[in-house]
């Protein structure tokens, strides 16, 4: 090559990237966000998401894009993590939105209701079906932007100090549990409590409360709840699959270049899966656990579950007549789970059952 050839060629090269770099720099701001969580960081399946979806945020964008998780209490309660990113206390929050029923009772039905769908249910709802679209058109009431940030999988019925055998015996019965199921043991006689996370055992060990759900014997077995209460309930009717969200201010959602968009939507992504991997993987030993050390396994009594889905029914049709949001999502929830289950009595049902039953032939 000619040396004038030469140099037309290298200052065309110098030329690019001068104007590459600018270009390369918008697209990859500094951008610092606060997260604050409903969860304490002793629960590591719950708050490990919130530092799972921190730290590829942070790998993803050579750390221009910082996202600081604080555990419930550090900058706000644990049930008051809405709030906190509706008025811009902070950029995102990670919670279980069936906390906010008392602002208003279509929050549940993003996060787990009584009889609703299981976790690949609830995630085929959110991803392929009208679940998102729903909650993010009703999100903006608040203005939050929302992503799905976990699963729990489907609950334990919690802790009790004495057992339930009929439905009476759940009248009067001081119960902390969360979102729509409280609303419906109350038509039963159950005197619901909101308690968040790290604030129940305290509450089951002065006896402020008779009973206690959380999660599953993995996070059960690390809150000590076998040591205030005997008696461990199954299944969890009113969490047959718990959705977590990330919360995210509007605005501040807006304002992110569209690759930081897409990065927060995969971390949010992975951090959904590797939640419910985590409480998978986890619970079996646990549960082994805590019946080694004295746990008493027991299943609702069938009329007491009966029950619990006729109140459940007769809750909908109440709260349906007066919120047209609830009845929009909950008309969606409902045909989606009920198709859903088409499929799952030809193939899933029955390869589980099959398993279950002969597991120890294999």
């Amino acid at each position: 090559m000619k040396r004038r050839e030469f140099l037309k060629v290298a200052g065309a090269g110098v030329a690019a990237s001068a104007v590459a770099a600018p270009a390369i720099a918008q697209s990859m701001p500094e951008v610092r966000w606060r997260l604050t969580a409903s969860w304490p960081k002793s629960l590591d399946t719950l708050f490990g998401a919130c530092e799972t979806f921190s730290k590829y945020v942070a790998e993803a964008t050579d750390n221009k894009f910082q996202v600081q998780a604080f555990a419930a209490g550090e900058i706000v309660p644990g049930l008051q993590v809405l709030d906190a990113v509706q008025n811009g206390t902070v950029e995102i929050g990670h919670t279980a939105v069936y906390y906010f029923i008392g602002k208003d009772p279509t929050w549940a039905l993003f996060c787990a209701v009584p009889f609703g769908l299981n976790t690949r249910q609830q995630n085929a709802w959110f991803y392929d079906g009208d679940g998102m679209k729903l909650m993010n058109e009703f999100g903006k009431k608040y203005n939050l932007y929302a992503l799905v940030g976990g699963n729990t999988g489907a609950q334990m019925g919690g802790w009790f100090r004495k057992e339930i055998k009929t439905v009476d015996d759940l009248k009067g019965l001081k119960f902390r549990i969360g979102g729509l199921a409280g609303r419906t043991l109350q038509k039963l006689g159950v005197v619901p409590q909101q308690i968040a996370g790290g604030d129940i055992y305290p509450a089951l060990e002065k006896g402020t409360i008779d009973a206690a759900e959380w999660v599953g014997p993995y996070d059960d077995d690390k809150l000590g709840f076998n040591k205030v209460a005997p008696y461990y309930y199954y299944p969890g009717w009113w969490e047959g699959g718990t959705a977590q969200h990330f919360l995210i201010n509007q605005a501040k959602w807006n304002e992110l270049p569209k690759n930081y968009q897409a990065i927060v939507t995969a971390a949010a992504g992975l951090a959904n899966v590797e939640e419910t991997a985590r409480y998978d993987a986890r619970n079996p030993a646990a549960m082994k656990r805590l019946l080694g050390a004295g746990t008493q396994l027991r299943a609702f009594p069938q009329p007491v579950m009966d029950a619990c889905l006729k109140a459940s029914n007769e809750v909908n049709v109440e709260i349906s007549a007066t919120n047209p949001d609830y009845k929009k999502v909950l008309d969606s929830m409902q045909a989606f789970r009920n198709d859903q289950y088409l499929w799952w009595q030809v193939a899933e049902y029955t390869y589980d059952g099959f398993m279950i039953r002969t597991r120890t032939r294999t």
